[in-house]
């Protein structure tokens, strides 16, 4: 959005777009749970698990997660963009990752020097690397197989690597699976994410449009509204508070206020032809 119309309405950015900066991301308390639990997990590595359905805060979760782990000392944090990935496109992404040269056609070497590499970071700085996995869900289950044993060191008594997985409730089902029965079991912290109360949606609007530089762009009427019509979802909410803006901005308005949330969300009346 032109800067010059977000300085119009006090805003340093237009705060419904997707790539908002982390300090106006909504930290719920179960979100700033989670980041810690995570936190005093990564000294001694394991997996932690992100779940739930569209639109109730999972990329939110790791946002934040990343950037909460990103402020501790001697962390790295990678992501793992393709997990789709076969297992030597799997290998070849975590050499560039961790920057450890792999060839494809060669597993047992780059099993061997990624090993090398986490053991030697875990010595000088006392932690384990982190590695995120978004659409955790989409991953083949022989890469989630060896994940689990290029993670494990000395007959599983030692982590070298912290795994967030991240996914939809289908992740939950294919974990289930009794073939990879032994990653789950192994998962160590979890946040299922369900439908938010209307006290934490109104909580994050809030928190947003001050972090935008605006907290009375939306009227507290229009807030609850928006709210209650998001049903939980927080991309429905920032999906209602989009097309209200751009409402607003059509009718010269200046604040969304609840005649303007009303009037907009009416029900549209149909034509009847006369016969």
């Amino acid at each position: 959005m032109k800067k010059k119309l977000l300085s119009a309405f006090g805003l340093k950015f237009y705060p419904f777009g997707r790539d908002l900066p982390v300090q106006a991301l909504f930290r719920s308390p179960a979100i700033d749970t989670f980041c810690r639990k995570v936190e005093f997990t990564v000294p001694d590595g394991g997996f932690a698990l992100v779940a739930g359905d569209p639109g109730t805060g999972k990329s939110v979760t790791l946002r934040l997660l990343a950037a909460h782990l990103g402020e501790l000392r001697d962390v790295s944090v990678a992501y793992l963009e393709h997990p789709q990935s076969s297992v030597g496109d799997f290998y070849r992404e975590l050499g560039d990752l961790f920057n450890v040269a792999l060839k494809a056609s060669n597993r047992w070497g780059g099993f061997k020097s990624l090993r090398a590499r986490w053991t030697e970071h875990i010595a000088s700085t006392i932690t384990r690397p982190v590695l995120i996995i978004d659409e955790a869900q989409e991953m083949d289950p022989r890469v989630l197989s060896e994940l689990r044993i290029l993670s494990s060191k000395e007959f599983d008594a030692r982590s070298l690597l912290c795994v967030v997985f991240a996914g939809d409730r289908r992740l939950l089902d294919r974990l289930g699976h009794r073939d990879l029965q032994p990653i789950e079991s192994r998962i160590r912290r979890r946040l299922l994410l369900e439908e938010a109360p209307r006290d934490e949606m109104l909580a994050c609007l809030d928190h947003l449009l001050d972090a935008a530089g605006n907290p009375d762009l939306i009227a507290t009427d229009a807030k609850v509204a928006i709210a209650e019509h998001s049903a939980g979802n927080y991309r429905s909410m920032m999906t209602h508070c989009d097309e209200l803006f751009a409402t607003m901005l059509d009718r010269d308005a200046t604040v969304i206020d609840g005649d303007l949330f009303f009037d907009h969300y009416k029900p549209k009346r149909t034509k009847h032809r006369k016969t």
